[in-house]
């Protein structure tokens, strides 16, 4: 039996097609891009890059779907492709254990893809996803900031210059409109961030996961917030390739 039969009564037999001849690359594996990446497999993407240099840490398991106590340890990337694996043998995976960022971005071709996720961190890095998306007209929609929130029904699809509130949306705003880029996709929120808790139990533990992502500030995050924000981003990627393609 086709494992996706219960998709294709909703897409049709064409629309899976598209999808199985489909390339997406997912920047960043965590919260957000674990999500992307195995809603897409599961949904039947023939073909998908996963890139994330991170290894997998007993913090990532509230809100990664790649990260369990068997994968704490490892790269994301090969804990990734190990359970991607398993929901879809047949799909082709290439690995790239690299942080993506404006130094590192000559080593992947764009117009290989059918679309691109951003779900990295660092502006930097997102800015140079943009641009050389746009550069090589290859859709791009990016996750604007998911961590320090509590409330998944907030998020939505929008155009950047059309967010509000989220302050990594408002970064990026001024960024992108100083490089004269006319519109980005991004998935955001509403909701105002909230103040982490100084708890002082948590210190040696976020001063370790730092170490390892090299992120200056850890913001808090849950089960269902993050993983919410990267189904909404497989959602209208599966309903834009097979539109568009």
């Amino acid at each position: 039996m086709n494992q996706f039969i219960r998709t294709q009564l909703l897409l049709g037999k064409s629309g899976m097609d598209k999808l199985r001849n489909s390339r997406v690359a997912v920047f960043g594996i965590g919260g957000v891009g674990g999500f992307t990446a195995e809603a897409l497999v599961r949904s039947g993407i023939g073909a998908i890059d996963i890139i994330d240099n991170d290894i997998v840490c007993l913090s990532n398991i509230n809100r990664q779907i790649f990260a369990t106590h068997k994968t704490v340890g490892q790269l994301k990337v090969d804990a990734a492709e190990a359970r991607l694996l398993e929901i879809n043998p047949d799909v082709k995976i290439r690995k790239h254990q690299i942080f993506y960022t404006p130094e590192t971005s000559a080593q992947f071709d764009f117009s290989e893809y059918d679309y691109i996720v951003d779900a990295i961190d660092t502006v930097a890095g997102k800015i140079e996803l943009v641009m050389n998306a746009q550069k090589a007209g290859t859709p791009i929609i990016s996750s604007m900031g998911a961590g320090n929130k509590l409330d998944a029904t907030q998020f939505e699809i929008s155009d950047i210059y059309s967010t509000s509130v989220c302050p990594l949306a408002r970064v990026m705003r001024s960024e992108l409109r100083k490089r004269k880029v006319k519109s980005l996709k991004v998935v955001y929120s509403k909701e105002k961030p909230i103040t982490p808790n100084k708890d002082m139990s948590c210190e040696n533990d976020l001063k370790a996961e730092n170490e390892t992502s090299k992120r200056r500030q850890t913001p808090g995050s849950t089960a269902f917030v993050p993983s919410v924000a990267g189904l909404i981003i497989a959602g209208e990627i599966v309903k834009e390739l097979i539109i568009n393609n």
